[in-house]
């Protein structure tokens, strides 16, 4: 157990990028969108909460019980979508949480890039994951913005949670790279401002990110 436990630490930004990946884009192979929101999203959390762990080895313990909290409701709230999948209560309590439990990892993500003073395959994984984490952020924020006002975005295709949520990943997607299709669109004040700040936020990461990066590979050679 030990060593397992080890092994996660060690490679704990890897395993985490690719629980992000997995859950933002693994839509791409999915045809019957019913098993997706049944079996496949309650899976997927399950890999993401497994994967957060290491972010957390050696923290305080009200850190680790915040998590302990946010991970339980995380990985149990899918459990029930196919039942309460059109009730906009539990689906807005969804999203808060989901908001919530990716902004806690999004915090540990940014201060570990802040601290090391080398680059490694620690800090680009942590980097990648930071950038995946804005992205799902913002798909549960619009997703409340959604489920509280139906009208909030023009384009979404509402028909399930399955379709909003890949909708919505996709347009997080292509608003944080600056492509803007135009097929979904922000269609009130509120999701009109909230996008606007997602969009400069995510250039500003970027951009920070970067400088971050050049830093660290000038202030000393790069270390495995």
């Amino acid at each position: 157990m030990n060593s397992i436990l080890s092994f996660i630490q060690k490679h704990k930004y890897e395993f985490l990028l690719f629980a992000l990946v997995q859950h933002l884009f693994i839509g791409i192979f999915i045809t019957d969108l019913p098993s997706y929101t049944q079996v496949i999203w309650p899976i997927n959390m399950i890999i993401l909460g497994l994967a957060s762990i290491g972010l957390f080895f050696e923290k305080g313990k009200l850190k680790n019980r915040v998590r302990n909290v946010l991970l339980v409701m995380v990985v149990l709230l899918p459990v029930f979508l196919p039942l309460f999948g059109k009730n906009e209560g539990y689906m807005f309590a969804l999203n808060l949480i989901f908001s919530g439990f990716f902004i806690f990892i999004f915090w540990e993500i940014l201060k570990f890039l802040l601290r090391p003073s080398y680059i490694n395959a620690d800090v680009i994984s942590a980097s990648a994951c930071g950038y995946m984490l804005l992205i799902e952020i913002n798909t549960f924020l619009f997703q409340l913005c959604s489920y509280g006002h139906p009208d909030s975005f023009k384009g979404l295709n509402t028909a399930d949670p399955a379709s909003t949520y890949m909708d919505f990943v996709y347009f997080c997607s292509i608003t944080i790279t600056s492509i803007g299709f135009g097929d979904i669109t922000p269609n009130t004040h509120h999701t009109k401002l909230i996008t606007s700040l997602f969009g400069i936020i995510g250039q500003f990461y970027t951009v920070v990110l970067v400088g971050i990066i050049i830093s660290k590979f000038s202030s000393k050679p790069a270390q495995s």
